[in-house]
C-alpha cells in the first residue's frame, strides 16, 4: 500500500507554478490576481478561503478577500459578481460554497464569468469540458486527475467506481475518468443513493473515487484486493478523546480499507490540498489568456 500524498504533491506543483509566475513577471506582466469572496461566517470556510491566501502569497500571485455579510441579498451579492466580472484588474475569483439559504447558488455560479471561472462550476466550462475543449476544470476532479498522474497510476481500460454524483466533483470526475485522455480511458461507472447493490458495485473497481460526504462509508470489506482509493469526503466527527473534541474523518474507513489497498489518499493531507493547487493552476491560465 502506498499513500496517495497530496501535501506532498500540491507543495511540488506550487513550486513549479512560482517558478513559472517570476519568470512571467520578469518579463514585465502583472502577477496573476485571484479574489475570493466570503459570505457569511462559516467557520471551515473562513479556514479554507485563508489556506488559499497562503497559497496565493507563497506562489507569487496578488490575493483579495471580499467578506460580506449573511445578511445580503442575492441581488446584493449578484451586484458584486458584476463588479467582479467587470475588474480588469482580476484574473479569476471563487465564490465560496455553501451560500446562505436564502440565495440561490445556481444562479450565483451561472452569474460569474466563464472566462473569471477558475472554480470551473460555470455551464459554458463545464460543456468545454465534456467536448475535451480547453478550459477551467473543477478544481477537485483537476487535482485528482493530477494525482493520478503524479503517482502514474494506470487507467486505462480499468473499472473506475465514483460513488456521489455532485455537479463539483462526482459527475465531473466521471466525465475526466472516461475521456480520451492520460489519465483517463476509464470504464466508469457512476453510482448514487438510488443504485442499487452498491456494495456489489463497488467490490469490482479498480478505481475508487468516493464523494458522499458520508463519514467512514466505504469498510475493507467492500473493495477490492489492489484498489486504487481516491477519499473526497471531509467531515468532523464528534470524538471527546481528541482536544479539539472532534477528528477529520473521510468517506473512506482508512484503517480498513488501507490493508487491500495499491493505494489511498488520506484525510487530510490526499484530495484537498489538490485542490487548492488546481485552483492556482486555473487562475494562472485565466492570466495568460488575458494577456
Amino acid at each position: 500500500m502506498r499513500i496517495l500524498d497530496g501535501k506532498k504533491t500540491a507543495e511540488q506543483v506550487r513550486q513549479e507554478i512560482k517558478k513559472e509566475v517570476a519568470t512571467w513577471v520578469d518579463k514585465g506582466n502583472r502577477p496573476p490576481h485571484l479574489a475570493a469572496v466570503l459570505v457569511g461566517d462559516n467557520g471551515a470556510s473562513q479556514t479554507y478561503v485563508n489556506a488559499k491566501i497562503k497559497d496565493c502569497e507563497e506562489v507569487g500571485f496578488k490575493s483579495s478577500l471580499i467578506k460580506l455579510s449573511d445578511t445580503i441579498t442575492e441581488k446584493e451579492l449578484l451586484e458584486k459578481i458584476d463588479e467582479l466580472n467587470s475588474d480588469e484588474s482580476l484574473d479569476g475569483y471563487i465564490v465560496q460554497l455553501p451560500l446562505p439559504k436564502h440565495i440561490n447558488e445556481k444562479k450565483i455560479t451561472q452569474a460569474i464569468s466563464p472566462t473569471k471561472d477558475v472554480d470551473g462550476f460555470h455551464p459554458e466550462n463545464l460543456g468545454k469540458m465534456v467536448l475535451n475543449l480547453p478550459t477551467f476544470l473543477p478544481a477537485t476532479p483537476y487535482g485528482i486527475m493530477q494525482l493520478l498522474e503524479y503517482y502514474s497510476i494506470d487507467t486505462s481500460g480499468k473499472n473506475c467506481v465514483v460513488v456521489g454524483r455532485s455537479n463539483i466533483v462526482g459527475t465531473p470526475v466521471s466525465i475526466l475518468m472516461s475521456r480520451n485522455n492520460d489519465p483517463g480511458n476509464a470504464t466508469v461507472t457512476l453510482a448514487h443513493s438510488r443504485t442499487q447493490n452498491l456494495e456489489a458495485l463497488i467490490k469490482t473497481a479498480d478505481i475508487l473515487i468516493v464523494a458522499l460526504g458520508k463519514p467512514d462509508f466505504i469498510k475493507g470489506d467492500m473493495v477490492k484486493e489492489g484498489a486504487v482509493i481516491i477519499d473526497v469526503g471531509i467531515t468532523r466527527v464528534t470524538d471527546s478523546s481528541r482536544k479539539k473534541g472532534y477528528r477529520v474523518a473521510g468517506d473512506v474507513h482508512f484503517e480498513s480499507v488501507k490493508k487491500k489497498a495499491s493505494f489511498i489518499t488520506p484525510v487530510p493531507g490526499g484530495v484537498g490540498p489538490m485542490t487548492r493547487v488546481s485552483l492556482l493552476k486555473n487562475t494562472l491560465l485565466a492570466c495568460k489568456r488575458k494577456a
